[in-house]
């Protein structure tokens, strides 16, 4: 009896493992010279009157409220002047002008400002002495570039055991 358990024990201990083990190892470098932009808004002109208890007059008409005129995208309100309905009594007026920016008549130029608001320029980018290497080995080497440029390097290992 003792025999066969010592067969067992080891015919028991003696099977194969049943592994697969996968590694990876992954390098990679990006390079980036940005282009040149300019992002712009334009925002438009607004105007408003509001009263209570009073009467309106752009200088010619009673009760009229003038649209203005536009130039270059740009509104130039009337003269608007408010009477008081009924002297002594109570009355509210507001009037509102918000001047927007006027149409451009061509295309900003980069690092320039223009009669926009809110801009952002940015000059292109210039390779310089951006590079970047791997060797066989997986040394990684970048060198920097001149300005509106990037350099990115990664290296990625991976290892799987199923």
């Amino acid at each position: 009896m003792k025999k066969f358990l010592s067969i067992l024990l080891l015919t028991g201990i003696s099977s194969p493992a049943m592994a697969d083990i996968t590694h990876k190892l992954t390098s990679s470098v990006q390079l980036q010279v940005n282009a040149a932009a300019t992002q712009v808004e334009r925002i438009g002109s607004s105007y408003s009157v509001s009263g209570n208890g009073v009467d309106t007059t752009d200088g010619t008409t009673v009760n009229t409220v003038s649209t203005g005129t536009i130039t270059a995208g740009v509104m130039a309100p009337g003269t608007i002047a408010a009477t008081q309905d009924v002297p002594g009594a109570s009355f509210s007026y507001s009037q509102t002008y918000v001047q927007g920016d006027a149409v451009a008549q061509s295309a900003p130029s980069v690092g320039a400002v223009s009669n926009f608001s809110d801009q952002v320029s940015t000059a292109s980018g210039t390779a310089g002495d951006l590079a970047g290497t791997i060797t066989t080995a997986g040394v990684m080497t970048i060198t920097a570039g001149g300005a509106g440029t990037v350099g990115t390097g990664q290296f990625v290992t991976e290892l799987t055991v199923q």
